[in-house]
């Protein structure tokens, strides 16, 4: 039986030199967790980064086999946490034990997933342009690149996935993937479940022979240790998933900084849908019904929540929508996260309710986080910008178009997103090329005749999108090609070959696809 210390992990040193402390509390059963938790102090975050600092000298230079041993190593020490694990999250987030062990699966996945990646090895892109001594009228110099670790990573816990967007979810693994010692800010919201796959990195960098320090875990119940965190001098790169408030924050402090660092936020999105006229008429009634479920699904605490849709005005508007308007209140009311997220619901649906032009489709308690449909106009949509904010919670807005000119005005007019979806037959989705461009610019996935809700870990996934989906356009926080948030590309001019990484060498003693003169070498494995 493994007993909680409530203690921050930095390194292999347990520390609890705060006076301040806090207890976990369980949603699922309503009652304050015995253990407390200490909240790091400034000396200790000082030694957290200290201690990946010194790390870093030796973690970056760790051979790709050696790191995916120790991913997979971690991988292997989750699962032996076993039901106290699944419990315990549970417990804490108030998410039903199939779905907990559903994430579980999903953190252990990406952990082997990206220790396959590491062990092939060319992810590094390695770009090879030789010498050319008599090239007129200047001669070419040797030259080599590839793609190095950034330093010590800060990574933020997310309060709805427990696991999979936690301490050793994607944002961790990818730093640890990339050479990257973590400092991970635990979520006050489960510190417990934390503190639990903390101890089995730890332990996993001890099988492996990892050095002190490649990570912590902090605990804090203020923003004070996440923002300390992020100015921290020897901090190259915070990776986020939470509200656009808090994401904006650390943002703005990484960029005040004296050397300004990259901040991964993964903040705000409302995933617009558009269901096409003809697909309504021949399924209207199946397309209700799993719109539904994707919204009240996880009580619609999922990032990609379809938080407002599109419909143009035809015969079928009203049909397909009083079909919605049942299967949304037929969804029972589930239980949120905190009872911030909770109340926070509950406002935001207030709110839109008493918007000029809003029509509340479903009876709403404001106590409670009750399944929420709203109706408005294409124009209403457009003159208020409270419609295009997300709520986060299980609810949606149906946006009712007169015509195609005007629904995609509506999505000009939007923020960046996460993903945008279209339902439409084979034959009418090739008629609205032009509102594909448009979400195009918009989002960072695009989804056809499906729902936003669930992200496939894979090599092509894009999780991401323009702001405020996230502060970083250009990256994902989700699959394989998330590694390169927490690299940079390196050069190496006229170097010795005895003196380049063996993925840069002339022999290849790596083994790994590479770009040479303009031109893929590929090696038979």
């Amino acid at each position: 039986m493994i007993t909680l210390h409530g203690k921050n992990i930095i390194g292999n040193t347990l520390s609890s030199k705060s006076n301040n402390t806090f207890k976990g509390y369980g949603m699922a059963t309503e009652s304050l967790a015995n253990s407390q938790f200490y909240e790091a102090t400034a000396a200790e975050i000082n030694s957290a980064v200290y201690v990946a600092d010194i790390a870093f000298a030796h973690y970056k230079k760790t051979s790709g086999n050696q790191k995916a041993a120790f991913l997979k190593s971690i991988a292997a020490e989750i699962e032996l946490l076993d039901t106290m694990l699944i419990e315990t999250a549970s417990n804490e987030s108030g998410l039903p034990i199939a779905r907990i062990t559903g994430e579980r699966g999903r953190t252990t996945g990406q952990l082997r997933l990206f220790a396959k990646m590491l062990e092939e090895g060319s992810w590094v892109n390695a770009i090879i342009d030789t010498a050319i001594p008599d090239r007129q009228p200047i001669p070419r110099a040797d030259i080599r690149q590839m793609q190095l670790p950034l330093g010590p990573v800060v990574v933020f816990g997310a309060s709805n996935f427990p696991l999979a967007f936690s301490v050793a979810g994607g944002d961790t693994v990818a730093a640890l993937a990339a050479g990257c010692p973590v400092i991970f800010k635990a979520h006050p919201a489960h510190p417990a479940t934390c503190e639990l796959v903390a101890g089995a990195i730890i332990k996993a960098a001890e099988n492996t022979g990892m050095p002190n320090g490649v990570f912590s875990l902090l605990h804090g119940n203020s923003h004070n240790v996440g923002q300390a965190l992020t100015v921290h001098p020897l901090v190259k790169a915070v990776a986020f998933t939470g509200s656009r408030k808090g994401g904006k924050a650390l943002f703005d402090a990484a960029v005040q900084r004296t050397q300004p660092i990259p901040v991964y936020a993964e903040m705000s999105s409302i995933n617009p849908v558009v269901f096409l006229p003809e697909i309504l008429e021949k399924n209207a009634t199946k397309l209700a019904q799993d719109f539904a479920t994707s919204v009240v699904m996880g009580a619609g605490q999922f990032c990609t929540n379809p938080g407002i849709f599109f419909i143009l005005k035809n015969k079928d508007t009203d049909n397909f929508i009083a079909t919605l308007t049942a299967a949304i209140a037929a969804k029972p009311v589930q239980p949120m996260l905190t009872k911030e997220i909770a109340n926070a619901y509950c406002h935001g649906v207030t709110q839109l309710r008493s918007s000029n032009g809003a029509n509340g489709l479903v009876q709403f308690d404001e106590n409670i986080a009750t399944p929420h449909l709203l109706q408005i106009t294409a124009s209403e949509f457009m003159s208020n910008p409270l419609f295009s904010e997300e709520v986060f919670g299980p609810s949606t807005i149906a946006i009712v178009a007169n015509n195609m000119d005007e629904l995609m005005q509506c999505c000009e007019r939007m923020e960046g997103q996460l993903t945008a979806t279209i339902h439409g037959t084979a034959t009418e989705l090739f008629t609205v090329a032009p509102l594909i461009d448009i979400l195009q610019v918009k989002a960072g996935r695009l989804v056809v005749n499906g729902f936003p809700t669930g992200v496939e870990v894979c090599d092509a996934m894009v999780h991401g999108g323009p702001y405020p989906a996230t502060t970083a356009v250009r990256t994902t926080s989700v699959g394989t090609q998330a590694i390169y948030r927490f690299t940079r590309p390196v050069c190496f001019q006229d170097f010795p070959d005895a003196l380049l990484p063996d993925e840069l060498k002339q022999a290849n003693p790596a083994g790994i696809t590479r770009k040479v003169n303009g031109t893929i070498e590929c090696i038979n494995r």
